[in-house]
């Protein structure tokens, strides 16, 4: 149940109890009102017919037995009203020990108390019905501007920086909107300057890099120069992946699309990666139209991925427009694959069941390039074990 609907239920059970409340009330007041007048009027008739009694005139006066707890109270010279079982009203005196008494039917005050009981209930439903309708309104109001900021909050949360509420007003809901978008504004200007610090860092560290990559290939051959290689190479790929990821933060580049088959792709990119011993499966091509080169890069990435961080062999199956990279390793941890799922790969951060912290920006940027794209990148572990990763292209 939503907002609107609970404060529209709560807004028509207070109208209901308020008119309920008012309702007993008035009924109980005017009940005692209209007694008192009537007995005040049977009092009066009373008195006169007992003169006219007394005169020897004809009157209504009877000294049949009167009700039992009139009788207990009337007294000589003394009058008394009561009212029978809410239909018949009584007045009595005692006149020379003898009891003498009027009566008249109570209906005419029963009528217009229920004549009055029917007025309070429609008036109450309709102020009921009123309340409802104002309060659904204000309600709905509300719960418009919460959603709206609910909505701007989850745009930020999916690396929408540029969306904001742009709440008006001075109350509380306001108040949020506004604190939302400055929130906003401060993470999109933390974000660009550490973007930029990191691509100018990148950028600055390729010429030196390059340079090292090539002073290492002209070491002597031996142990010591193939572990400086490797260690400068590992080096450049890190740069390289650095200014790649700064280029998606900064969402710089526009795909290419063009339609090619996605077995075609798969094949070329596990071919780019360099690991050996990967299977590829086609159990259904199907031509995607897509940005083949990033394609490629998430795939490859995927692959190189699989083999450094699971176990032999991996295995790339596609299935008309899904692309699912699979090795079999021990797979993602349990923590690693709710972030995953939750949050999408984190920088330098890669993971496993045996190893979760390490260094690495290749589901990064497969994630990034799946977004700039506009495809689907999923996480699991197989029932039998192993990481996998799926790219839906479709």
């Amino acid at each position: 149940m939503d907002l609107r609907a609970k404060l529209s239920l709560v807004i028509a059970g207070m109208s209901v109890l308020v008119a309920t409340v008012l309702s007993l009330l008035v009924h109980n007041r005017t009940a005692v009102v209209t007694l008192d007048a009537a007995r005040r009027g049977l009092d009066v008739e009373l008195t006169s017919t007992l003169v006219r009694h007394q005169e020897g005139q004809d009157t209504p006066l009877t000294t049949e037995a009167v009700p039992e707890p009139l009788a207990e109270v009337v007294g000589e010279g003394t009058r008394v009203t009561y009212l029978q079982d809410g239909v018949t009203l009584w007045a009595a005196t005692k006149v020379g020990g003898q009891t003498l008494s009027l009566r008249r039917p109570y209906d005419a005050e029963n009528a217009e108390l229920a004549q009055l009981d029917r007025i309070l209930l429609w008036s109450g439903l309709a102020a009921t019905l009123l309340a409802s309708g104002v309060g659904f309104a204000v309600a709905g109001g509300l719960s418009r501007r919460i959603r709206a900021v609910a909505r701007t909050a989850a745009h930020i949360t999916e690396g929408d920086l540029s969306a904001r509420v742009g709440a008006r007003g001075r109350d509380e809901i306001a108040a949020v909107g506004a604190a939302l978008d400055q929130m906003a504004d401060a993470l999109r200007a933390r974000l660009e300057a550490e973007q930029r610090v990191t691509a100018d860092i990148a950028h600055e560290l390729r010429t030196p890099v390059a340079g090292l990559v090539t002073a290492a290939g002209l070491l002597p051959s031996g142990r010591p120069a193939e572990l400086v290689r490797d260690s400068a190479a590992t080096l450049r790929r890190l740069v390289e992946d650095i200014l790649e990821v700064a280029r998606l933060d900064a969402s710089a580049e526009t795909p290419a699309r063009e339609k090619r088959p996605a077995g075609v792709l798969a094949r070329r990119a596990v071919a780019a990666s360099g690991v050996p011993g990967v299977e590829i499966v086609v159990s259904g091509e199907a031509e995607v139209e897509t940005d083949p080169r990033r394609v490629e890069r998430i795939l490859a990435n995927l692959v190189i991925n699989a083999a450094r961080h699971g176990a032999p062999p991996v295995l790339v199956s596609v299935d008309g427009p899904a692309v699912m990279v699979r090795d079999h390793g021990p797979g993602f941890s349990d923590a690693m694959l709710t972030t995953l799922r939750e949050h999408g790969p984190q920088r330098f951060v890669t993971g496993s069941a045996a190893r979760e912290v390490g260094v690495g920006l290749g589901l990064t940027i497969a994630a990034g390039q799946a977004r700039v794209l506009g495809a689907a990148l999923t996480f699991a572990n197989a029932p039998d074990g192993g990481a996998v990763v799926r790219l839906d292209l479709g």
